[in-house]
């Protein structure tokens, strides 16, 4: 991650981070105060704090609050609501998307969407079927510009969000500083304070990189993996850096990972037709869950191919998605069938990336 120079940004500090640059010396309340509002009303104002003159002179120096800036805005209406991609523009220039999601509910209150952030400015994983991988990789996130991402989303453009999906630009776990930091923030009660289950991280599950996720303790995050074959010659062609992985070393990790009473393992497959959903490809899924997840507490999300600048194919219909999932069930496999949206915008999975 690049360096920066001048004050701190607010946004990639958690509240002890917060008092313990600003020098604490007993004034814990008034910085607290000042940490709640930099999030909750994208204020920060330390000549306001009762911390004496120089004091604020001096944390105004060391730390200050900045937004990406929002270029621009695309919205499509929906059955489940009205998905948004907005285009921000970081203090070096760098470009990144990020999503709001609607999430289906019943009744007259929509409730919070979901947004979809990223963890690095392009992708070095080189996906075939991702508008990121052939993108390639421009850099890494910092803590701040992740959640710089929801703060963005919710002080500049008003959006109300109640869930994360760490599932835009970039591969999380190849950016685990930058991912770690902004989790640390994000799960801050005097900060943005989501609870765990209301984040999910979702990776192609580079070699130690679900070990090291676990070790942070965090064992009500969610994770999904992106596995799109379970053959592993198909998927190092449709997928370059899992090649030499193995998925028997992935299905290991998967099971060291920290799991509460009532988690389950969600496996994305992306299905694009005439690749992988080919005789046996249902039957091969289903075994990698029963290796990944013992305990059966398993679901795929299927989700259909959404083509991009440069398709590799055409999108499934809906027979064909819905004969997949069939074959899946068959096989003894739990099923959710992911519906596309924001796919006219370039906004729907695998889809983030042009940034021009």
């Amino acid at each position: 991650m690049p360096e920066t120079d001048g004050p701190a940004n607010i946004l990639g500090l958690t509240r002890p981070a917060f008092e313990a640059l600003a020098g604490g010396g007993g004034r814990s309340r008034a910085l607290g105060r000042l940490y709640r509002l930099a999030f909750a009303e994208g204020r920060f104002e330390p000549a306001s704090a009762p911390v004496g003159r120089a004091a604020a002179a001096a944390l105004a120096a060391r730390v200050a609050l900045r937004l990406p800036e929002v270029e621009r805005v695309v919205e499509e209406a929906g059955p489940f609501g009205t998905t948004a991609k907005a285009l921000l523009r970081l203090d070096d220039g760098e470009r990144v998307e990020c999503v709001r999601i609607p999430v289906a509910r019943r009744g007259p209150d929509p409730g919070p969407d979901t947004l979809c952030v990223s963890s690095q400015a392009g992708c070095r994983m080189g996906c075939v079927f991702c508008e990121s991988g052939r993108r390639g990789f421009a850099r890494d996130l910092r803590p701040e510009e992740i959640v710089g991402q929801y703060a963005a989303a919710r002080l500049a453009l008003g959006w109300d969000i109640g869930q994360i999906v760490f599932m835009g630009m970039g591969e999380p776990l190849d950016n685990f500083e930058g991912l770690a930091g902004a989790l640390a923030v994000l799960l801050d009660e005097s900060g943005p304070a989501f609870s765990q289950d209301d984040i999910t991280v979702c990776t192609i599950g580079p070699p130690g990189g679900i070990d090291r996720l676990g070790a942070l303790g965090l064992k009500r995050l969610n994770l999904s993996v992106s596995l799109n074959a379970a053959d592993e010659r198909l998927r190092g062609e449709l997928m370059p850096a899992t090649r030499g992985a193995g998925l028997e070393a992935l299905a290991g990790e998967l099971t060291r990972y920290p799991q509460r009473r009532n988690f389950a393992l969600a496996v994305n497959y992306c299905l694009i037709p005439g690749t992988n959903d080919g005789e046996g490809a249902a039957e091969g899924v289903a075994a990698f869950l029963r290796a990944a997840a013992p305990s059966g507490r398993a679901v795929v999300n299927l989700i259909p191919y959404n083509p991009g600048s440069a398709p590799i194919g055409r999108a499934p219909t809906e027979a064909e998605t819905g004969s997949f999932a069939r074959r899946l069930r068959a096989a003894g496999a739990y099923v959710k069938l992911r519906s596309p949206r924001g796919r006219a915008l370039m906004a729907a999975c695998g889809q983030l990336g042009r940034v021009e």
